[in-house]
C-alpha cells in the first residue's frame, strides 16, 4: 500500500485523554481505529456487516505523538468463502503536514455476517 494518490479510509486526531505514561498515544487506540478503518473496508466488499475475528499480524513501527493527525488505509488483501484478510497501515502527519511516518501496520481478518450474525458467504448479496 505505497500509492501515494490512496484515501486513507479514516482520519483522525488524538486527544490527551489518548496519551499514555510515555508521552505517547496508547497502543490500543491505536489498534480499535485500525480496526474502525478495517471494518468500514470489510463491510464494503463483503456488501454487508462484518466481524473482527482476529488481527494476524500487528507491528508498531514508531510512536504516535499528541499532535499527530494519523491516517488509516486499508485494502482487501484476500478473500476466502466467509472471510477476508485485510491489510492495515497508519500513518501519521507531523510538523503541520512537513513529515509523514509510518506508525503501525497489521492484516485483520473479518467474517461477513448474515441477519442472525452468523457467518455468511462474502459475495451472498441477498
Amino acid at each position: 500500500m505505497t500509492d501515494k494518490s490512496r484515501e486513507p479510509v479514516l482520519r483522525v486526531v488524538p486527544g490527551p485523554s489518548d496519551i499514555n505514561a510515555n508521552g505517547h498515544i496508547f497502543g490500543g487506540w491505536v489498534l480499535s481505529q485500525m480496526d474502525i478503518a478495517g471494518g468500514i473496508t470489510a463491510s464494503r466488499r463483503a456488501n454487508g456487516p462484518v466481524a473482527t475475528v482476529a488481527i494476524e499480524r500487528m507491528e508498531f513501527i514508531a510512536p504516535i505523538h499528541l499532535r499527530d493527525l494519523i491516517s488509516v488505509y486499508a485494502e482487501v488483501e484476500r478473500v476466502g468463502r466467509t472471510s477476508m484478510g485485510v491489510r492495515i497501515e497508519v500513518v501519521a502527519s507531523r510538523d503541520r503536514g512537513a513529515t509523514e511516518v509510518k506508525v503501525t501496520e497489521g492484516v485483520f481478518t473479518f467474517v461477513a455476517l448474515d441477519e442472525t450474525h452468523r457467518p455468511r458467504a462474502v459475495d451472498n448479496l441477498e
